[in-house]
C-alpha cells in the first residue's frame, strides 16, 4: 500500500514545492488544479475549482488512485484565489467566485476524501497570516482565509475518536508567483516586504512545504493554527 498526498493548486508555488517534498519522501502525489504539476510522477487531475461540478472528474481519479491502494492520505487544501477587492464595494457574484475556490472546494474535497482517510491520515489547510487579521484591498481573500480557520476547527471536532488529524498552516510573505505578481518586479517593494519579517528575508515555498510535511506526520498538532512567518514585524 502507498501513502498518498492530495494537493490542490500544486502546479506552482507552495503547492508545487509541497508535491515535490512528499514525492521525495516516497508518497504518491495527486495534483488537483487547472494546470499540471511538473514534478515527475505526480498524477494530475486538471479541473477548475471555480466551476461547480468539477468533482465529477475527480471521483474516478480517486477510485483509481488512493481508493485502490492508499495507506495514509494527506489532503492539503492549498489552492486559493487572490484578487484585489474591497469589503464595501465588491458585488455578490464576485464574492461567490472567490468562495468557490477558497471555501467550497475544500468542503467538497473533505466529503469526497473522508472515506479514504485511514489511521494516520491528515487534512491540512494552507491559510495565511491574514487568516487572523486584515489589510486593505483584498477583502475576499481575508474573509475566506478566516473561514478556512473555522473549517479546520470544525474538522478537528468532527474527527473526534478517529486517528486522523488536522491543522492550518498560515504562511507569511512567501516567494510565490502571487507575491511576485503583486510586487511587479519592484526591487524596492521586495526589500520592503523582506524587512517586515524579523529575519529580514522572504520565506521560500520549500520552507512551507517542509512544515506541511512535518504537520502530516505529527498528530499532536491536531486542531492547531500554526503561523509560519519568520516572526512578522507588526506596524
Amino acid at each position: 500500500m502507498a501513502d498518498w498526498a492530495l494537493i490542490t493548486g500544486a502546479s506552482r508555488g507552495i503547492g508545487r514545492a509541497t508535491a515535490e517534498r512528499f514525492h521525495q519522501e516516497g508518497w504518491r502525489v495527486m495534483n488537483v488544479s487547472r494546470n499540471p504539476c511538473t514534478v515527475p510522477g505526480v498524477v494530475n487531475v486538471e479541473v477548475d475549482l471555480a466551476v461547480p461540478g468539477w468533482e465529477a472528474k475527480l471521483v474516478p481519479a480517486l477510485q483509481e488512485g488512493p481508493g485502490r491502494d492508499a495507506g495514509r492520505v494527506c489532503l492539503v487544501h492549498n489552492a486559493a484565489r487572490y484578487v484585489h477587492d474591497e469589503a464595501l464595494a465588491m458585488d455578490a457574484e464576485h464574492f461567490r467566485q472567490v468562495l468557490e475556490v477558497n471555501v467550497v472546494a475544500p468542503l467538497v474535497l473533505n466529503r469526497l476524501v473522508r472515506p479514504l482517510l485511514t489511521d494516520g491520515s491528515s487534512i491540512l489547510y494552507v491559510g495565511s497570516t491574514l487568516a487572523e487579521k486584515a489589510v486593505k484591498g483584498i477583502a475576499s481573500y481575508v474573509t475566506t482565509k478566516h473561514a478556512m480557520v473555522g473549517m479546520m476547527r470544525a474538522t478537528c471536532q468532527e474527527l473526534v475518536g478517529t486517528q486522523i488529524h488536522t491543522a492550518c498552516v498560515c504562511p507569511g510573505f512567501t516567494d510565490t508567483e502571487i507575491l511576485r505578481e503583486h510586487l511587479g518586479g519592484d526591487a524596492a517593494a521586495r526589500a520592503s516586504v523582506a524587512a517586515r519579517t524579523t529575519f529580514g528575508r522572504i520565506i521560500t515555498p520549500e520552507e512551507v512545504a517542509d512544515f506541511l510535511y512535518t504537520c502530516a506526520k505529527t498528530p499532536i498538532l491536531n486542531g492547531a493554527v500554526l503561523h509560519a512567518n519568520l516572526g512578522q514585524v507588526e506596524t
